[in-house]
């Protein structure tokens, strides 16, 4: 092709183009080469081709592939891009094994929303977001599987759209098409996030959202909503249906949608069919919940299983008591006053029989609870008994004085001591 990219061998077909393995005969590296048919003619116009090649290769993101050179084939009068070549297989043909589990779709939801973010930064709108278009990488770490690209960005802009239209073709797949785009109005970033949403939501279900003939497929979103499995947990479920909303004006930025899908709900109980790594998650985190159960399954038991029969007979309840006793002893005497004194309960006498430790252990406690109001009553009685007691001994009687001096005397003991 142009005398510098030698084609090698068939990579796969769409609506509009072939794609082949190639080479670049200039700098030695494989290259992808996307071969267009007749329909898509429209890089005449070398100035604008030019302008928009630039804008193009200028991005750079690790989840978009690489464009690196568009052009006209003379001998073939095929329009052509060069691009990234990725070592991996797309979207489509991964989803033919099986849907994807939470932990990967969330991955590949976050590397695919970045990359959008960074072309409706530079004003471009990708237009045909579709299984197909997503290149999966291996990833070679243990945290995740693959990483995500997107291909085929700034297609329509390369290509001329009004000649494009011209000729009855609508950019982009009608199952993925938003709903603006069905009624012909010019798609905005918010038609990317609307495909993307279907996308991911096929990629959990395996199944597409709008199937069909392509007529049918593109006419029932102006009538309904994609269905949203309750099954996929409602963070999930919460964000894709923001991200199919009717409305453009409803959906969030492609922004938005990279810090959501880093707190989506990756654990086995959003996951359908959950891989080996993701039960093994599940039981991890099932583990402290068990844990827990049993330890206070423990603590409920923990007075009954402390105060077991001490060596010699003698419960715990009743060698505590004994130690009270010894350290605050109850007077034998009665303080006087109309206060009755509490009867003091001796503990109960231990048992032997195995089978009753809780009977025993209620009658320690009783114990321990009676000798304790009795060591506070005796406190009560020891600091309130000098207070309310008479005197010991009488005072003695004053010295006899003769005459009017004695007199005074005699009345002023009178009046203290009446």
């Amino acid at each position: 092709m142009a005398d510098r990219y030698r084609l090698d061998g068939f990579i796969g077909r769409g609506g509009m183009a072939v794609v082949y393995r190639g080479e670049d005969l200039v700098l030695h590296r494989p290259v992808a080469v996307k071969v267009f048919g007749a329909a898509a003619e429209g890089f005449d116009d070398r100035d604008r081709r030019a302008s928009e090649i630039a804008l193009l290769a200028s991005l750079s993101h690790r989840a978009l592939v690489r464009l690196y050179d568009a052009g006209h084939d003379p001998s073939s009068g095929r329009e052509f891009l060069v691009m990234e070549l990725v070592d991996g297989r797309d979207l489509r043909e991964t989803l033919r094994s099986g849907p994807l589990g939470s932990a990967d779709a969330a991955s590949m939801l976050a590397d695919l929303a970045e990359a959008l973010h960074a072309i409706h930064e530079r004003g471009i709108v990708h237009r045909d977001i579709k299984p197909a278009n997503v290149l999966l990488e291996p990833a070679r770490l243990p945290s995740r599987t693959w990483n995500a690209k997107l291909a085929d960005f700034g297609i329509a802009r390369l290509i001329d759209d009004a000649r494009l239209t011209s000729t009855g073709l609508l950019v982009g797949t009608p199952g993925y098409v938003s709903p603006e785009q069905v009624t012909g109005a010019v798609p905005a970033p918010p038609a990317d996030v609307y495909a993307l949403g279907l996308l991911v939501l096929e990629s959990r279900t395996q199944q597409a959202a709008f199937p069909g003939p392509a007529a049918e497929s593109a006419s029932a979103r102006l009538v309904r909503a994609p269905v949203v499995p309750a099954e996929l947990g409602d963070d999930w479920g919460e964000l894709l249906r923001a991200m199919t909303a009717r409305e453009p004006g409803d959906r969030p930025t492609a922004l938005e949608i990279v810090v959501a899908a880093s707190a989506l709900d990756v654990s086995r109980r959003a996951d359908a069919g959950a891989t080996a790594a993701t039960v093994a998650f599940g039981e991890v985190a099932e583990t402290p919940t068990v844990a827990m159960t049993e330890a206070a399954t423990s603590a409920d038991e923990i007075p009954t299983v402390r105060m077991p029969e001490a060596a010699g007979g003698e419960s715990v309840g009743e060698s505590v008591g004994e130690r009270l006793t010894r350290v605050l002893p109850v007077p034998t005497s009665t303080p006087p006053g109309p206060s009755p004194q509490p009867t003091r309960t001796s503990p109960p006498e231990p048992t032997d029989h195995p089978a009753k430790p809780r009977r025993a252990a209620r009658a320690s406690r009783a114990a321990v609870a009676v000798l304790l109001a009795a060591v506070v009553v005796t406190l009560l009685w020891f600091v309130i008994s000098p207070l309310a007691a008479p005197p010991a001994t009488a005072p003695e009687p004053l010295p006899s004085v003769p005459g009017e001096l004695g007199v005074h005397l005699e009345q002023l003991d009178e009046a203290v001591n009446p």
